[in-house]
Formats: C-alpha cells, structure tokens, sequence
C-alpha cells in the first residue's frame, strides 16, 4: 500500500527534508536514532530551532502563530522528522494545553502563554492523574477553595511526565465538592515555581527518572489563570485527552523502529541466514508492518477532523490503542532480533560514559539501549487512559454496546 502526495504535499515534503538534514543537529539526531535517553538541552535546542523557522508551534492556526499548516502537512512533518532522527516534541505544551487556550481561552490568556510555548521558553507538564483516580479520572481530590482573586491548591499529582524540566503545569482540580463528579472540576494553568509546589521523581522500571510526584500544600493560583468556566474543567479535559490519544498513536516514530528493526533482522543471523529470512520471525514482522499501514490510514482520517473544527472523539481511542500496541510489539521483535546482546545494561554506567572494551564481544552499540526502550515502552498501554478503558469507549461510543 502507498499513499500518494499531491505536487504541493511533496514540495513541503521535500522542503522538511531539507530543514531536517540542514537544521537538526547531528548530536541530536544521533541520540534519537541510536535509542538513547534526551535531556532538556536538547529538547529545547531543537523546539527553538523550530520557532527559528517560524514552525514553533506545529500544527497551529496561523492566527495563533502556527505556520497554518493541513492536517497532511502536520502527518508528513512527524514522519520527516522521526524518520530522520528528530525528538519528539513535548506534547504538553504545543499538543495538549495549547488546543485548549486556543479554544477554551481568552485573548489575554492566548497572547500571555501560547508565544512561549511555540519558543521553547516555557515547559509543560500535565496533572491529571492521581494516587486515587488514574482512569477514573473523575474522581480526582485535589482541592481549589476560592480565596478572593486566588484559588488554593491542596492535593497530589501522580505519573507526571517531566515535570522536573517544567515551569508550568496544567491541572484538573475540584472547586465544587458538592457537584457531580465530572461537574465540579476545573482547569487551572499553575506555576511551578509557586510556593507550596513539591517534586519527588519516581524511578521506572528501566532505571530512568522520568515520571513524579507533584504536590500541592496550600498553592495560590490567581484567577485568571482558570481556562473557561469554574466546574466545566471536565469538559476541557475531554477536549485535551483527545489530542493526547492521537499523538500517542506514534505513527513515524513506528515506522522509524520498524526500519530499524528490518535492518537489525538483516544483519542477526540464524543459522548462518539473515534472521529476516526465517519464516515464522518475517511472519510477525509483516503482521506489525500490516497493522501499521492500517492504523496510517486510520490515523489520518482522525486529523482531518480538525479540518472541520472538530475535536477527536472516542477514533482518538483506537489510535491510541493500536499505536501503543504496535510500538510495543515492535519493541519486543527488536529485542529477540538483537538475541543475547539485548540484556539490560545498568544505565548509570550507561550515563557515566561507560566503554565497551574493543576485544570483547558484547555486541553492537545499539543493542546497549534496546532492553531499556523494551522496558520503557511497557507504559504506553497504561498512560493516556489505559487501553482497557479506551476499548470500553470504543464498545461504548462506537460500536454501541
């Protein structure tokens, strides 16, 4: 199956190219492509070097600054980049909170937070989820009790993303105790620096500190920084969670690792022949190949919705279903490609510039990364909103069970 571009989709194609090739940093490409871990630095040099082109704020509206572009456009940007080793951008910011003030926000609102986010200069996180309501999100505890123009914040934020690296965090807090669930929430836009905020970082399973604990004791939050309503916050989420599910999806950075991954079969062998050529292992590379030009297609009706001022609805929960499925069962041939060379490396040593003595035969640089990614890569059926609960939505909105 192949997709065809129009004469203007391939110009721009061709043009991302070689912003790609011309622009990105090598140091940076070359972590992405080998599997290795990015820092702020360089997720920052990169989002600035994109605001430096005027594409700061990547599939935005040129009213808010954004070059404008077609859902296409945004589709081939994403596949450019993560086929040629570009980071994938802090979603937080441009993906997530951003549609919302662009929808839900005032004027003063926009012009105050949306130029920086597209510069890089302020980061995002998001506070959604709790000790006590990760997929039932709705029952969330987190206190906003009205203070004259100031809201206070009590409560605990869980599984935030690089909230370590961030200025602000948007979060999902209940002003109304006495509503329902879904009814007495709102959204609220919080500095991270305020006092009362509180950061304890959780080690995952792969060693890597990428995830927190935030919490709030008695946080001063003025007014203005509330989107929209008091209690429409569910509404918001709503909005944000289908964006979130859609960029889950991954579709270039899947094809990027199944590249990899043909590649890597090409070069293993099994008894003395390329592991490619084995039935039964190309038998599964090709039912993940399959399934990822199904879930393209997929992907690509879902965006064109936006086209139409419409936001994602219970399609973004398949994207994000079949897009962490395929990324993981991607990652799980990789590692049986790569045999015994994939055993987990202690990634302090990793981090430390640790040396692989030349005479030794531990295997190829890139197998250093693949059990961390394997590993890693466990949580995308979990965040998001688990996948048991978007196949619920699914059968619920869709199907009509």
């Amino acid at each position: 199956m192949h997709l065809e571009l129009n004469d203007e989709e391939l110009a721009f194609r061709d043009q991302v190219r070689e912003f790609l090739r011309t622009k990105l940093p090598k140091s940076i490409s070359r972590k992405v492509l080998e599997g290795e871990d990015l820092n702020r630095d360089d997720m920052v040099t990169w989002q600035r070097v994109l605001a430096a082109q005027g594409w700061g704020g990547v599939g935005w509206p040129k009213q808010f600054g954004g070059p404008g572009w077609t859902p296409m456009q945004m589709h081939i940007f994403d596949e450019e980049s993560a086929l040629l080793g570009g980071p994938r951008l802090n979603p937080f910011g441009l993906r997530m909170v951003a549609p919302v003030i662009m929808a839900f926000g005032n004027p003063q609102q926009q012009q105050r937070y949306l130029p920086k986010i597209a510069s890089g200069e302020e980061w995002w996180c998001q506070g959604y989820s709790e000790p006590g309501a990760g997929s039932d999100l709705a029952s969330l505890k987190t206190r906003a009790v009205r203070d004259g123009d100031s809201y206070v914040v009590t409560g605990q934020k869980t599984w935030n993303t690089l909230g370590q690296f961030a200025d602000w965090i948007f979060c999902l807090v209940r002003t109304d105790p006495q509503a329902k669930m879904q009814e007495g929430i709102s959204f609220l836009l919080i500095n991270m620096k305020s006092p009362g905020v509180t950061i304890r970082p959780i080690k995952l399973l792969d060693g890597s500190v990428e995830v927190n604990d935030i919490f709030f004791d008695q946080v001063r939050v003025p007014i203005e920084n509330r989107i929209g309503d008091e209690n429409r916050g569910w509404t918001y989420a709503k909005f944000l969670l289908g964006h979130e599910r859609t960029n889950i999806a991954g579709v270039g950075i899947a094809k990027r690792e199944l590249a990899r991954l043909k590649r890597i079969a090409r070069d293993e062998r099994k008894n003395g022949k390329p592991l490619l050529d084995d039935p039964l292992f190309a038998a599964r590379v090709a039912q993940v190949e399959v399934d990822l030009m199904a879930l393209e297609l997929t992907t690509l009706r879902t965006i064109s919705m936006e086209k139409n001022k419409r936001a994602p609805g219970p399609e973004a929960s398949v994207l994000k279903v079949r897009g962490t499925e395929i990324q993981q069962a991607i990652s799980e041939l990789t590692m049986l490609a790569m045999g015994p060379y994939a055993l987990p490396w202690r990634r302090e040593a990793m981090e430390a510039g640790y040396q692989v003595d030349p005479d030794a035969e531990v295997g190829p640089h890139y197998a250093s990364t693949a059990a961390a990614r394997y590993l890693n890569l466990r949580k995308l059926s979990i965040f998001g909103g688990t996948n048991e609960i978007q196949k619920n939505i699914i059968s619920k909105m869709m199907v009509g069970l």
